[in-house]
């Protein structure tokens, strides 16, 4: 687990310094004079070579956007519809404001203007604070990477079960009915595990199965009467393709159990 928990720091650790660029490049393009005053008294004759060395932001941003995108989606996903808004223009939108201005009007260098002497309305500098408010969604996954709130070994055993899930519908999707739903279990079995650890819940037996995890929940209050059937309906679906020889599973059991292994570990933690 360490080296996929090292992975997504790393990669969120990237996107917010080249964020932080990508930042400075805009302040740059639309602000350039007061950019470098500001940097001028921060870093001295060192000035210039950091503004050469900036990225151009039309030219570098889609890649950020797309990594970072997809990083939330992850990390984050109650963010992410408000992460794509910062970018995309409104449909709804009638006419353009600074409040509704996007990244994607700054990069078509979007300029509203009115009047003969063609008044500025709306400038690219709308887009800086779009931005702002992108980096710092990034920069707010990064607090939760440090917050002992946060389970980082649950974020990276939901990668694992979702990779073993998608393995047991490719085998569905070959007819090996038995095989899916055995994998399947294995992930269930994995995943209330997992639970009953987190809550510090002891089961008494050698080697517990789902039902022994089952009623351990449930009797720890942590599963209700409802989702401890539902969980035992599963584990009878599983039983059947790993054990009972007489009985053959059929494939719509096999897609009931995947898919009731998938809202599980989605929803009981």
């Amino acid at each position: 687990m360490i080296p996929n928990l090292e992975r997504y720091k790393k990669d969120l650790d990237k996107l917010i310094t080249n964020g932080d660029q990508l930042h400075n490049a805009m302040q740059h393009e639309c602000l350039p004079e007061e950019f470098e005053e500001h940097i001028t008294k921060q870093l001295g004759e060192k000035a210039n070579a950091f503004i050469k060395g900036l990225p151009r932001f039309s030219e570098a941003y889609q890649t950020w956007y797309s990594e970072a995108k997809a990083l939330l989606r992850q990390l984050m996903p109650d963010r992410l519809e408000d992460f794509v808004r910062h970018y995309e223009k409104p449909k709804s939108r009638k006419d353009i404001s600074y409040s509704n201005y996007t990244i994607d009007d700054y990069l078509q260098a979007l300029v509203v203007t009115r009047g003969w002497d063609k008044e500025k309305v709306v400038g690219m500098d709308a887009a800086i604070p779009q931005f702002r408010q992108q980096l710092a969604m990034l920069k707010a996954v990064q607090g939760r990477f440090e917050s002992s709130l946060y389970d980082i070994r649950q974020l990276v055993q939901a990668d694992l079960f979702d990779s073993e899930l998608d393995a047991a519908r490719e085998l569905l999707k070959h007819k090996f009915t038995r095989a899916a739903g055995a994998l399947a279990g294995v992930v269930l079995e994995k995943h209330l595990s997992e639970v009953c650890d987190k809550h510090g819940i002891k089961v008494g037996k050698k080697k517990p199965g789902i039902s022994d995890f089952n009623d351990a929940l449930k009797d720890a209050k942590v599963v209700d009467t409802p989702q401890w059937r539902f969980i035992q309906h599963l584990a009878d679906i599983r039983n059947l393709c790993d054990h009972d020889k007489k009985v053959e599973p059929t494939i719509e059991q096999a897609e009931d159990l995947l898919a009731g292994v998938a809202k599980i570990a989605k929803t009981l933690y």
